[in-house]
């Protein structure tokens, strides 16, 4: 997937652009538009068919998001949720400059499930996707810096962007820009690092941090943005100190009371216990298991992505049916392994932990290293449970 939105190799990509620098893919150097993915009448039916709810959609204008209430309203007899999308209220606000703003279309539009699914998998970070839709000549949301990595696909119109250097390099989640508004402001009036016309089928890499505003020319503007939640050695750090904090909970001198009488507001009566809880700290930091670690942050990054969309009712009768040629197929992007567990084992992924006996792991391992098997390979009870845990599909 990645080769469909950056004009240069993977190789190139991740050694000079990744978390470092800018990158503008012209459509002329990318090998498909992006006019399957999304567009003008999938809008209209997304905002008025769906039954979309907050936070599914934001509207913005002028640079501020506007109140829920002036884009939402009661979906009527059997269905009475005050925040359903009001297609009325829309065309009302989008003929007056309103930008909408399609959210988690990774969860509810299938071309674009499909996409991030598998740029997420290429990449090794989560992937999430939202839609802007700009009227003419108008501007969604001033200059401000993201604190994740984005992909912009120009799918309809053009947008002119300004991009700017950081005011903070590499931010964290908790470090928006909304906390820098002076320096984003200051950043935002100097010359621009890049100014260009998106046009459709063109793509614009951004690592996180750097600022950027677009405004729509002389059409509908509408752009997908691909949204990459790296993963930071900030987060190894934090695994890290709850690991030594874990390790030091279990040596009584750190479990101990400070002396008698002693005052917190003085750094003096804290020195010699700053000193035993630092080396204890330093000691424990050195002997941290990375095995441990590995198995912490994977069980994390499992709930961060979604394994390939399932059908409960296709599931069933595949279930009932099955015969012992029927191929079964591992469900796509479910991130399984096998993990032991006594004489046996527990097939982990993000669909469930499927508990398995000793009898059943080479069955197991081989559908894992070929991606599929039939009924009679796996016995017919194993496949069973493995359908119906949705694990394996009718492949």
């Amino acid at each position: 997937m990645l080769p469909r939105l950056v004009a240069v190799d993977p190789e190139t990509f991740a050694r000079e652009h990744w978390g470092r620098s800018a990158l503008l893919s012209p459509a002329g150097d990318l090998p498909q538009d992006f006019s399957d993915l999304l567009s003008s009448d999938a809008v209209d039916e997304l905002v008025s068919e769906r039954g979309l709810r907050t936070p599914f959609l934001r509207v913005a204008k002028n640079g501020s998001t506007l109140a829920d209430k002036t884009f939402t309203a009661p979906g009527g007899v059997g269905a009475g949720i005050a925040d359903q999308v009001s297609d009325d209220k829309l065309v009302s606000l989008f003929a007056d400059g309103s930008t909408m703003v399609l959210q988690a279309l990774h969860r509810v539009w299938p071309p674009i499930i499909a996409l991030c699914q598998q740029l997420a998998a290429e990449l090794g970070h989560p992937v999430q996707a939202n839609a802007y839709v700009t009227p003419p000549q108008n501007q969604g949301f001033s200059n401000h810096y993201d604190v994740h990595d984005v992909f912009v696909l120009q799918i309809e119109g053009e947008k002119r962007w300004q991009i700017h250097a950081p005011v903070l390099e590499s931010p964290l989640r908790d470090q928006p820009w909304s906390d820098r508004k002076a320096a984003v402001a200051a950043r935002a009036a100097e010359e621009p690092l890049l100014e260009a016309v998106l046009k459709p089928g063109d793509c614009l890499y951004l690592p996180r941090g750097y600022l950027h505003a677009a405004t729509a020319l002389g059409g509908v503007s509408t752009h997908l943005t691909i949204g990459v939640h790296s993963w930071t050695r900030y987060a190894l750090a934090e695994q890290l100190l709850q690991q030594a904090l874990r390790t030091v909970a279990a040596d009584p001198v750190v479990r101990g009371s400070l002396a008698l009488g002693v005052d917190l507001g003085r750094p003096e009566d804290l020195a010699g216990d700053v000193d035993v809880v630092r080396d204890a700290l330093v000691a424990a930091l050195g002997a941290a298991d990375p095995a441990r670690l590995s198995e912490v942050l994977d069980a994390g990054a499992r709930g961060t992505q979604r394994a390939a969309p399932v059908g409960p009712l296709r599931q069933l009768r595949t279930a009932q049916e099955l015969e012992p040629g029927t191929v079964l197929a591992l469900r796509g992007h479910l991130a399984a392994r096998l993990v032991p567990r006594g004489a046996g084992a527990v097939l982990r992924s993000r669909a469930a932990d499927l508990p398995l006996v000793e009898a059943e792991l080479a069955a197991v391992g081989q559908l894992l290293e070929a991606g599929s098997a039939t009924t009679a390979a796996l016995g017919e009870d194993l496949a069973r449970r493995l359908v119906l845990a949705g694990l394996v599909v009718a492949g």
